[in-house]
């Protein structure tokens, strides 16, 4: 590799446990074509809610921000899953939706991003399956139209949102600004430094210290003193940070405003992803370079291929906690 893109990158991911890099995307160029694929859903999911009698307009004239807030005000539907690059890890049906087009492969596999990525981690580089998109509607909206994809997230580590395959594997998270993030719309928080290798307890949605289905976090009593570091990020700038990294992000509380995010892991190719039911790709390889997966068709039938399987199957357990601890009653 040539000169570093952020100077002593490694060191200081090293020190405060995250590392934000500006300008990794070009918010028009890169975001672009994924905005034109989430019109898109957004037109097939307008049509079948005005078809079931829960919408009474598209609103195609407005951008696609406002255009989402009004559809799902009006539906009280929660719209999320359907722009998501994973699937959930649960209720796997053959039509459960999924997001795996060229325009995100093509985030995922950005030179710009993998040359950092590169310099935190080496050269043999797999994309880690865990990854999603997050549309985070204003706190007003409807508390049945939201869930962990569109609405706050507690503090937890990723870390303990994998299986214990993955306890020695060197994941890197990479957090992508779509749209500004701030405190007011709810940007990533982190207690700085707390990647040390230790894997806090966590609790589950259904447990009285948690705050919904589907969620998983850190008991407030088992959080680092003191009070976390709000990250406001611009739109194209993205944030790293180790897999004991303790993070969340707070509601949004805009009006009109939706803060849009990418969730993004890579890791040292040959070691477990903690999903091994999701597929994983080798990204980046100086060592083996026919080993890189170029095509973004056969990345998306991979995901195909997985979600017949678990349909048909059963999805496998993903969660490792317990909400009978005695840490999460």
């Amino acid at each position: 590799m040539g000169e570093p893109i952020v100077a002593g990158s490694r060191e200081r991911l090293r020190r405060d446990g995250y590392l934000v890099v500006e300008d990794v995307f070009d918010p028009v160029e890169d975001f672009g074509p994924l905005y034109a694929d989430w019109q898109s859903i957004l037109d097939d999911l307008a049509g079948r809610l005005i078809g079931e009698g829960l919408l009474t307009s598209a609103y195609e004239s407005l951008p696609f921000e406002q255009r989402l807030l009004a559809v799902t005000a009006e539906s009280r539907s929660n719209l999320g899953g359907h722009f998501d690059i994973s699937l959930p890890q649960s209720n796997v049906s053959l039509d459960t939706p999924l997001c795996v087009s060229p325009a995100v492969f093509a985030l995922l596999t950005g030179k710009r991003l993998l040359d950092v990525v590169e310099e935190l981690i080496g050269p043999e580089i797999t994309s880690n399956p865990t990854q999603h998109v997050r549309m985070k509607l204003p706190q007003r909206n409807e508390a049945d139209a939201r869930n962990g994809l569109t609405a706050a997230v507690p503090f937890h580590q990723d870390q303990g949102v994998l299986l214990p395959e993955a306890d020695d594997s060197q994941i890197l998270t990479c957090w992508v600004a779509v749209t500004d993030a701030d405190e007011t719309t709810g940007c990533l928080r982190v207690y700085p430094g707390t990647e040390r290798g230790t894997l806090v307890a966590h609790c589950t949605g259904d447990s009285p210290v948690m705050r919904g289905p589907g969620q998983i976090g850190i008991p407030s009593r088992l959080l680092p003193e003191g009070s976390s570091k709000p990250l406001p990020m611009r739109a194209g700038s993205a944030l790293f940070f180790d897999r004991t990294l303790i993070h969340g992000s707070g509601e949004n509380h805009t009006a009109d405003r939706v803060r849009i995010s990418l969730d993004l892991r890579y890791q040292p190719t040959g070691q477990p992803t903690g999903r091994p039911a999701f597929p994983s790709f080798v990204a980046r390889s100086r060592r083996d370079p026919a080993s890189v997966l170029a095509d973004p068709l056969v990345w998306r039938n991979r995901w195909y291929a997985a979600r017949e399987r678990l349909a048909r199957e059963g999805t496998p357990r993903f969660n490792r906690w317990d909400s009978d601890s005695p840490v999460c009653a």
